[in-house]
């Protein structure tokens, strides 16, 4: 093994531009994966943020106190499928009334005398897409005197966002199949240009595996170095962009997924890309003169 990883490593300075022109197509056909990946990773990241923020507000009947409410409030913590219940007073609701209406309306919400507003409850389900389900269970609580639930934007919500998802996934599919097309065939090209070597080799008498092995080492170095250039430059890039963008996409505030979790994911994905995708078309195209 010492001497075939050293004949292919020596392969690649032997064979220098071949060996480039095969590098440079792992390189450039991997960054647009990783580019790829680093959008898909984020749009992920994006829907389930706002599938989290879904919540269902329930209002108590008006002549139900704050201790009633937190009885309530227990019951509720023990229905299926919930995450966490918020008890909102109504000192606390019409305290964000006001803050809501500005203070214009101050004097008007004080002469009601009395609070008008109920006490609230804030549900959220433990999976965003039995929020709905979360709402119908609590309908049945008799103290409950309505609910609202969000419906006319839940179901549209998932819907886009499942589209969303798909559609990042079949990119994501068509890039990782457009660059094993591109980077097998482009080491089968460079081995191609070696196939005398291959004959001489077999005509001398040595074995399949003596012959294969030092172009597997050749081709795998240039898919793991191939892959290990577009991680650093987008794992620097990436760290740059969270930096000045302050973690969140610009204009609207969806938290971006965290710089530590995307350079493992991508340093490793294009490097267990550039290996495996080096190590096939190496394997694949030796293969083929070895039958000849």
């Amino acid at each position: 093994m010492s001497r075939h990883f050293k004949e292919g490593a020596k392969n690649l300075i032997r064979n220098g531009w071949m060996s480039f022109a095969a590098f440079s197509a792992v390189v450039v056909t991997l960054a647009i994966v990783g580019v790829s990946l680093l959008v898909a990773l984020n749009v992920q990241q994006m829907s389930k943020y706002v599938a989290n923020q879904l919540e269902v507000s329930a209002y108590l009947q008006q002549n139900l106190s704050n201790a009633e409410g937190q009885k309530i409030e227990m019951q509720v913590e023990n229905i299926p499928g919930v995450k966490s219940v918020v008890l909102e007073t109504k000192q606390q609701g019409l305290k964000q009334l006001e803050t809501e209406l500005g203070p214009q309306y101050g004097d008007l919400l004080k002469g009601l005398g009395t609070n008008p507003l109920p006490v609230t409850l804030i549900v959220k389900a433990d999976n965003p897409r039995d929020t709905l389900q979360v709402a119908n269970n609590l309908k049945t609580i008799p103290q409950i005197a309505s609910v609202n639930d969000g419906a006319e934007y839940v179901r549209p919500l998932f819907r886009v966002l499942d589209i969303v998802r798909n559609i990042g996934a079949v990119l994501l599919l068509a890039m990782f199949l457009t660059a094993v097309f591109l980077i097998s065939n482009t080491i089968r090209i460079a081995i191609f240009s070696r196939r005398r070597e291959i004959e001489i080799m077999r005509l001398v008498g040595a074995t399949n595996g003596f012959i294969r092995m030092p172009f597997l080492v050749e081709s795998t170095l240039i898919g793991v170095f191939g892959g290990a250039v577009p991680a650093v430059a987008l794992d620097f890039l990436y760290q740059y962009l969270y930096q000045i963008s302050g973690g969140y996409f610009y204009g609207i505030h969806f938290p971006l997924i965290s710089v530590n979790w995307f350079v493992i994911k991508v340093t490793v994905a294009l490097l267990v890309l550039g290996f495996v995708l080096g190590f096939w078309g190496g394997f694949m195209s030796v293969r083929k003169f070895l039958r000849i």
